[in-house]
């Protein structure tokens, strides 16, 4: 803004100095030409008249009896010429100011149809000669028929006007220049109230507004409130304040939020772990049971057994919203893997498990539980929402660009939807039916908490994880910093 009103400025300046400048250069250029116009007006027609006759005015020409030649009293550089009909008779120039001293001048065709084009109304006309250069020039009627000519030299005007337009474009340069700097700095001043609010918006807008708990934030200096800047600033504040007290409201609220959750999840360990003891306990009963009871019983305690997870999964987020700190020991991230896969080809023998490892142990500091979770999920999740015959690929290898580790879980099933992608780390996200159906079984219908976990228990290690997906190709990528801890 500084410098479009700085330019702004400059530009009117300019604008402002060239329509002065053009002014006045007109303006003395008319008036020294009508200056020249005066003096041929004043000389007459004496000095062409006389060229007739050598020099001196017949007294047929002019009503002079001493019969002085006119080149005693005609400015050095005086143009005559004298014209019959169309063609020009005699041309000379003045060449000194005593005596008879004129120099006859050569005229091209071209001159002479610009003479002869000249009207003899007595007002002077501008015109051109090849050897003289610019002139003006009058001509005027003689007694006997003829046209006389008189001319000046414009040179004099040209170099006045010239010279003004030098001067004018060094003054006006300078003021220009003068006003720019000066414009800058007054507009820095003037602006100095609104830079300041746009530095507070700045502070502002780094603060981390997504979620916990917010720092109140800083307030714009208060200016003039008659001026705009000062309602600006005034109108930012009260903006603050309303974002201030809403992100207030919400931290409570998730706070509540989180609080219940993991209140609720610690509650329901206990009758869940209940009902799944007294389902396995009837199952174990020595008489006879009917098979519709046994399958209650077996549903019961499977139902039992899910929801036991999901509560430990509710539990476990709670914990990490709380901002629990987890271990941090030196974790073989690969012997994770290798044990995670070895799991995963007993439960999903029905598809293709590739490892791709590199030569030399990956090491993270970390929790060794948790981060064996998340390969878990991850696997898990690979083997429900695709069909059997999908082939998974887990490679792991260091970042020689950043040191992290790189733990990449690609499948060639039938890809994440579009419209679920963006929100599939969110929890109690479900996959999309054409995943889920794709798996063949029915899986898959969980409580959308494992890829919740994987990304939360990433997050809780400075790590971040991924998506990247399209029909026939899905690639879960986590990073997690690597070290020994």
């Amino acid at each position: 803004m500084r410098a479009r009103l700085t330019a702004g400025l400059v530009v009117l300046l300019a604008v402002s100095c060239a329509a002065v400048g053009v002014a006045a250069v007109v303006e003395l250029n008319g008036f020294l030409t009508g200056r020249l116009d005066q003096q041929l007006r004043e000389t007459g027609a004496r000095f062409p008249a006389s060229l007739e006759h050598g020099g001196t005015r017949p007294s047929d020409h002019d009503g002079d009896e001493d019969g002085d030649g006119d080149t005693r009293r005609q400015t050095v550089g005086t143009f005559g010429a004298r014209l019959v009909g169309d063609t020009v008779t005699n041309a000379a120039v003045v060449a000194s100011g005593s005596g008879t001293g004129t120099v006859t001048v050569a005229l091209g065709a071209q001159d002479r149809r610009r003479l002869a084009g000249l009207p003899a109304d007595g007002q002077g006309h501008t015109t051109a000669l090849s050897s003289l250069g610019e002139y003006r020039m009058m001509a005027t009627e003689g007694r006997d028929g003829d046209v006389l000519i008189t001319g000046l030299p414009l040179e004099s005007v040209e170099v006045t006007v010239h010279r003004l337009e030098l001067v004018a474009a060094v003054v006006f340069g300078a003021a220009l220049a003068v006003a720019g700097v000066a414009g800058a700095l007054w507009v820095r001043w003037s602006l100095r109230p609104l830079s300041r609010v746009a530095a507070t918006a700045t502070r502002v807008s780094e603060l981390p507004l997504s979620s916990g708990e917010v720092a109140p934030a800083p307030r714009a200096p208060e200016s003039d409130p008659r001026s705009e800047v000062g309602r600006v600033a005034g109108a930012f504040n009260a903006m603050l304040g309303h974002v201030e007290d809403a992100l207030t409201k919400r931290h409570a609220s998730e706070e509540r939020l989180r609080s219940f959750a993991a209140d609720a999840s610690h509650e329901l360990r206990t009758p869940v772990a209940s009902i799944r003891g007294h389902a396995e306990l009837a199952l174990l009963h020595p008489g006879p049971v009917p098979p519709k009871v046994a399958r209650a019983l077996e549903r019961i305690e499977a139902e039992a057994a899910r929801m036991g997870e999901m509560v430990d999964d509710l539990l476990l987020l709670a914990r990490l919203d709380a901002g629990r700190p987890l271990e941090r020991l030196p974790v073989d991230l690969t012997r994770l893997v290798l044990d995670a896969v070895t799991d995963a080809q007993a439960t999903g023998p029905g598809h293709r498990w590739l490892l791709e490892l590199s030569e030399e142990p990956v090491t993270v500091p970390g929790d060794a539980h948790r981060l064996h979770q998340v390969l878990a999920n991850l696997l898990a999740n690979a083997r429900l929402h695709t069909p059997v015959g999908t082939t998974v690929t887990i490679s792991l290898k260091t970042d020689d660009g950043d040191g992290t580790a790189v733990l990449t879980v690609h499948d060639d099933g039938p890809g994440v939807a579009a419209d679920v992608q963006p929100k599939v780390f969110e929890r109690f996200t479900h996959a999309d039916r054409r995943r889920t159906e794709a798996s063949g079984d029915g899986a898959g219908t969980g409580a959308g908490l494992g890829l919740s976990i994987v990304a939360a228990v990433a997050e809780a290690h400075s790590g971040s994880v991924t998506l990247e997906s399209g029909p026939g190709s899905t690639a879960f990528t986590v990073r997690l910093p690597a070290g020994d801890g």
